[in-house]
């Protein structure tokens, strides 16, 4: 409990620090916490929550930071606001597609949810319930570098990789 109060404690400093961090004004960068905000801690919620104000016309990039996430939670609260829809008979069952579905998802401010490529540092060869229903059709690569080790030059040859991967989307 102690690791994860400093954690909380050292993203409400960084979220302080983004709320008047002149590069994400000048670059027009919309920030978004994407996962079960309400678990955080109160403090927290609340600079998260001046910090997407703050920034939520802006449209020349989008920095989503993932806490308190999980795959298979994103799913289940998509469902369950869709089931909330459909019982107050503003949506009706038929009108459930994946189009419809992927406006539920907690990336659903973004005009393209799905990324073409997720890169996985440390060798571990898994999704770890990340993205699990934007990652359908993602192109996978996993690194042996750790995170703090990750280079430029990792990310030009995982680029590289991607550019010679042919892409089929299921098919």
């Amino acid at each position: 409990s102690e690791e994860i109060t400093k954690i909380m404690q050292i993203a409400e400093e960084r979220f302080k620090k983004l709320l008047v961090d002149k590069r994400v004004h000048k670059n027009k960068v919309h920030v978004k916490v994407i996962g079960r905000t309400n678990l955080l801690p109160d403090s927290l919620q609340k600079i998260i929550a001046k910090v997407e104000k703050a920034t939520e016309h802006y449209d020349n990039y989008i920095w989503n930071f993932a806490f308190a996430y999980g795959g298979r939670a994103e799913i289940v609260d998509a469902a369950k606001k869709l089931a909330t829809e459909i019982k107050e008979n503003r949506l009706q069952i038929d009108d459930i597609t994946e189009n419809t579905f992927e406006k539920y998802l907690y990336t659903a401010h973004m005009t393209k949810q799905d990324p073409d490529m997720i890169i996985r540092t440390s060798g571990e060869e898994r999704l770890s319930g990340f993205l699990l229903w934007q990652a359908a059709y993602s192109e996978l690569l996993f690194l042996d570098v750790y995170w703090p080790d990750f280079r430029f030059i990792d990310l030009l040859r995982a680029i590289r990789t991607y550019q010679h991967r042919k892409r089929r989307f299921g098919k």
